[in-house]
C-alpha cells in the first residue's frame, strides 16, 4: 500500500520521509528514478512502501510547484531573507537577488533583520525604508524580541531560511526550536566572514509546514529574466505610471513611469541604484545567451 508524506532529508542512498500519519520512515529509492533522470530532493512530497523485511522504498515523487537546483530544495512556500543589524554588515544586493529569485518561482520572500538588540539605528531604518513592501521582520534571537511574530508566519508553510554566514539564521532556529541545537559559528576574526555551519539541506516539521536552513551566503539560482519578469519582481513598481515605450528598462528611456517614484519616496535610492546594476546584468546575459 502506498502512503505520502515529505521528505525532509537525503544522505548518500538514503531518504528520511515524514508520512501524513506522523510516522517517520528510513527509505531508499527504486532504481527507475535514476534510469528517468529524477532526483528525490528535500521538499519533495513522496510515495512510499513498506516491506517487511528491508527498508521502505520511494517509488513515486508527487509533481512539483518549484525547485531550486542550489542549494536543492522543492516545493517552497517563503523564504526567510536574513541580514544582521550588527556584523557581519547587511549585503544588500544578496537581499535584492535573493528576492528576486524568491519571486521568479512563486516563493514568498520576507525580510528579517537579526540581532536588532545590537544593531544600529541607521541599518534598522535602511532595512525598514528598503522593503516595506515586503512585510519585514526585525528579531533578536539573543533577547527573543520579535520571535513570536516569526513563528506565527511558519505553521502550514515550508519555509527557507536563507542569507549570509553568522547573520544568525541558526540562532533563529534554535531560538525558535531549541530541540534542534543546531551548530552556530560566529565570524572570523582576520575577515569577520562567518564559518559556514549548515552542511547539507535538512527540513524540520512544524506545526503542519516545514523549515530548512540553507548554507551561508545562499543565492538561489534564476534564469536570464525578461525585462517584463524583472519588473513583476518590484512590488514598488506597481504604482507607476505605464512607461513611454514597451520593455522600458527604467535607466535612461524617456518618459518612464518608473523612475518618478523616486521622488515621491515609494522607491528608495538604495533599490533603485541595485536595480539598475541588476537590470544591467540581465540585458547582457540575455545578449549572449546563444553566444
Amino acid at each position: 500500500m502506498t502512503e505520502y508524506g515529505l521528505l525532509l532529508k537525503g544522505i548518500g542512498s538514503f531518504y528520511e520521509v515524514l508520512t501524513d500519519a506522523g510516522d517517520a520512515v528510513t527509505c531508499k529509492a527504486r532504481g527507475a528514478f535514476r534510469r528517468e533522470g529524477l532526483v528525490p530532493t528535500v521538499g519533495d512530497r513522496v510515495g512510499i512502501e513498506r516491506h517487511e523485511s528491508g527498508y521502505a522504498q520511494l517509488t513515486e515523487i508527487l509533481p512539483r510547484r518549484n525547485l531550486s537546483v542550489r542549494p536543492a530544495v522543492a516545493n517552497i512556500d517563503q523564504l526567510l531573507i536574513v541580514v544582521a543589524a550588527s556584523s557581519p554588515a547587511p549585503d544588500w544586493m544578496l537581499v535584492d537577488r535573493l528576492i528576486i529569485a524568491a519571486m521568479h518561482m512563486n516563493v514568498r520572500p520576507i525580510p528579517v533583520l537579526n540581532k536588532i538588540d545590537a544593531g544600529t539605528e541607521s541599518i534598522l531604518k535602511t532595512f525598514l525604508n528598503e522593503y516595506h513592501a515586503f512585510g519585514p521582520l526585525t528579531v533578536s534571537a539573543e533577547t527573543g524580541e520579535g520571535l513570536d511574530a516569526l513563528s506565527a508566519i511558519l505553521p502550514g508553510q515550508v519555509t527557507c531560511f536563507a542569507g549570509q554566514s553568522a547573520v544568525g539564521k541558526s540562532s533563529l532556529l534554535n531560538a525558535l526550536f531549541p530541540e534542534l541545537q543546531l551548530k552556530t559559528g560566529g565570524l572570523s576574526e582576520k575577515t569577520e566572514r562567518g564559518r559556514h555551519t549548515t552542511r547539507h539541506a535538512e527540513l524540520w516539521p512544524y506545526r503542519g509546514g516545514a523549515v530548512l536552513d540553507t548554507p551561508g551566503f545562499s543565492l538561489f539560482e534564476t534564469d536570464c529574466l525578461e525585462q517584463d519578469a524583472l519588473d513583476a519582481c518590484y512590488p514598488e513598481f506597481a504604482n507607476a505610471s505605464p512607461c513611454r515605450f514597451p520593455g522600458c528598462m527604467h535607466i535612461t528611456e524617456p518618459d518612464c513611469g518608473v523612475k518618478p517614484l523616486l521622488d515621491t519616496g515609494e522607491l528608495t535610492e538604495g533599490r533603485y541604484e541595485r536595480y539598475t546594476e541588476i537590470a544591467k546584468d540581465y540585458q547582457q546575459r540575455r545578449k549572449h545567451r546563444y553566444d
